[in-house]
């Protein structure tokens, strides 16, 4: 039977590590992490899907928080039937466990998780407030609020000097954005203020 780990962090590579997730997990017992990079209360997070798809009766899925899993009790509770329905066991390290190898659960274990979801559901309510209230502040007191707006004095050199082969039609913009290593929205961007 399989064991594996599942870690989520919400933003990209460059703000947050997940390595520490990963190493925890392994420690935990999984033989093979499925990790990725998306917010919490995301409808879709593509790699737990397909760690839930991929997983067969009598595996094992842990994970380091129920908020890892999700921040929204319907997903959870979605998550849980997957669970039931599979015969998978789901760890929580540290916490709860449940286990439904044998078809069941033990409706204890069940109702501490959806607690915990609605807690982790709580907790993003409230971050999300503080964070809107912060910006209003902010901007009561003139400072500007988010992104930067790029300008064309933001894009990469390396993305000048694959452009012409682009606009000759000699490369589509999935290989411009790999040899340039960038994501295909950035492309997007990019070409948008060059071609303004």
């Amino acid at each position: 039977m399989a064991v594996y780990g599942y870690a989520r962090c919400s933003t990209s590579e460059d703000k947050q590590d997940i390595n520490r997730q990963i190493r925890e997990l392994k420690a935990a017992g999984a033989d093979e992490v499925i990790f990725e990079y998306e917010h919490g209360d995301t409808k879709v997070k593509k790699n737990l899907h397909m760690l839930l798809d991929t997983a067969t009766k009598g595996d094992t899925i842990i994970t380091m928080e129920v908020s890892r899993l999700s921040r929204s009790t319907q997903q959870l509770c979605e998550i849980i039937d997957t669970i039931r329905e599979k015969r998978l066991r789901l760890v929580i390290v540290g916490s709860i466990t449940i286990d439904c190898r044998n078809g069941q659960t033990d409706p204890m274990s069940e109702a501490f998780l959806q607690m915990a979801g609605v807690f982790s559901q709580l907790e993003l309510a409230m971050i999300r407030a503080r964070v809107r209230s912060g910006m209003a502040n902010a901007k009561a007191k003139g400072k500007k609020v988010g992104r930067p707006q790029t300008t064309k004095d933001d894009i990469p050199a390396v993305f000048y000097k694959h452009y012409p082969a682009f606009a000759s039609g000699n490369m589509n913009v999935s290989e411009l954005a790999r040899i340039c290593d960038l994501s295909r929205p950035t492309v997007y961007k990019y070409l948008k203020l060059i071609m303004a």
